[in-house]
């Protein structure tokens, strides 16, 4: 919670107060997507542990038409057999060579270090 700029400081509730969403921002490697019945379904995420790569999550949200196309064009010549995460998870998809790095905005991690409530706002070609 936090006051409104110009208001007045009072207890209680009332609209001097307004309630705002922490969100926090991390560069994450992308290791796959998915595709639901050949559309585009949202990508596989890993985080870096020295040489290893450790599954981040998924991130469904932050795309539109464009950058989903613009994405798999730029991900399928990465495409490989294997999963690139050094533990094995249960998840399906197409997996890719861990060369491409995403920025993610999520609310919170879970205690395995997962992403919670992603959301993609770009590629990383900076990097």
């Amino acid at each position: 919670m936090s006051k409104a700029r110009d208001r007045v400081y009072s207890s209680g509730r009332g609209n001097n107060w307004v309630k705002k969403t922490c969100a926090q921002r991390e560069t994450l490697t992308i290791a796959g997507f998915a595709l639901d019945e050949g559309k585009w379904d949202g990508m596989y995420l890993g985080r870096r542990k020295g040489d290893d790569l450790v599954y981040a999550g998924k991130v469904d949200r932050g795309f539109d038409k464009s950058s989903a196309a613009e994405l798999r064009r730029r991900l399928e010549p990465l495409v490989r057999r294997t999963k690139p995460y050094t533990k094995r998870i249960s998840h399906k998809g197409i997996w890719v060579e861990p060369k491409l790095l995403a920025e993610i905005e999520y609310r919170a991690k879970s205690a395995e270090g997962k992403v919670r409530h992603p959301f993609f706002k770009g590629l990383r070609e900076d990097l």
